[in-house]
């Protein structure tokens, strides 16, 4: 059982609650029975190690028996060693250490796919996880993340991920504007969801056809250099008194229409 929270091995895990620290290894941390549940089922050869405390195991026997299944011994530390390698203020007491799996946007658009998301310059860990879990929910082939937009491996935007990380390709670190030409080249139409852009339920009928939903930055939006390279802009309507959305929420909206309208047609 591994028991001093300041041992190397501990403090190497700890470190890559840091971009700077998964950049240099290509690792990445996970925290909780979910991730791990989700990462051995969905990306097993991708697992380096798993750690938890007794206390964990046996309130999680399916984790034991996953990791078990995949090759893996889980090891036991102390829940002071637990507490130092996660990023949370809580734990639950399983933390897994794995490889970074980024899809090449070649790869994401080489397969004909009918529903992408594009991040430009979205900077909150928890928005861009539950992007990719709505992106996850409608069926959407794949996320690709501008190099301005932030660390999908970051442990916050994994965990609000809640696995949906592991379920679908993603594409890290790009240039928008080849992404954009990719998307175009393959079919599908580059729509930006922008507060300026013209009446969402005008357009809706555009949404059968194979569509690239590309979302801004929390704060500002899409600068008018990425709207340019959309083929349009559309608006969600608020009927109420909300002064916005989210860009999570908008996000999961937007794609979400786009999943019943491509269904919907024959």
């Amino acid at each position: 059982m591994l028991e001093n929270p300041r041992s190397p091995r501990v403090r190497a895990v700890a470190k890559l609650t840091k971009r700077s620290a998964r950049q240099e290894t290509g690792l990445y941390l996970l925290e909780g029975p979910q991730a791990a549940r989700e990462v051995l089922a969905y990306r097993p050869e991708s697992v380096i190690e798993i750690f938890a405390t007794p206390t964990a195991m046996e309130r999680h026997p399916d984790v034991r028996d996953a990791a078990r299944d995949a090759g893996f011994e889980v090891i036991f530390t102390s829940e002071a060693v637990l507490d130092a390698m996660a990023d949370t203020v809580t734990p639950q007491g399983i933390v897994a250490v794995a490889r970074q799996t980024p899809t090449s946007v070649r790869d994401v658009f080489a397969d004909s796919p009918k529903l992408v998301v594009i991040c430009e310059e979205v900077r909150d860990p928890g928005n861009l996880g539950t992007i990719i879990r709505a992106a996850d929910a409608t069926g959407a082939d794949a996320v690709v993340l501008t190099g301005r937009t932030v660390d999908p491996y970051n442990p916050k935007v994994v965990r609000a991920s809640t696995g949906s990380l592991f379920h679908l390709p993603v594409a890290v670190g790009v240039d928008l504007a080849s992404t954009v030409d990719r998307a175009r080249s393959a079919g599908l139409r580059v729509i930006a969801a922008d507060v300026e852009g013209e009446d969402f339920l005008a357009s809706r009928a555009l949404l059968a056809e194979p569509t690239a939903w590309l979302f801004g930055n929390e704060a500002r939006g899409l600068e008018s250099e990425a709207l340019e390279l959309a083929d349009l802009a559309l608006r969600l309507p608020i009927y109420g008194r909300a002064e916005s959305l989210n860009l999570a929420t908008a996000a999961s909206v937007c794609l979400y229409e786009s999943a019943f309208a491509q269904r919907a047609t024959p």
